[in-house]
């Protein structure tokens, strides 16, 4: 892997951008055939969760 992108999967990392494709992951391998959150779904709730408990996030 190139050290461009190693950086930028670093950086990925750190924004949060692969945590979308982590719950699918996650819910194909623990919870098969139940119903997923769309994508624009998913980070709405993650903003709305932030705002209801701001210790779940960083700053």
């Amino acid at each position: 892997m190139s050290r461009l992108r190693a950086f930028w999967t670093f950086v990925r990392e750190l924004a949060g951008e692969r945590d979308y494709e982590r719950y699918l992951a996650h819910r194909a391998a623990h919870h098969p055939g139940a119903p997923v959150l769309g994508e624009r779904e998913f980070w709405r709730e993650r903003t709305d969760r932030q705002d209801r408990v701001p210790s779940a996030r960083c700053c």
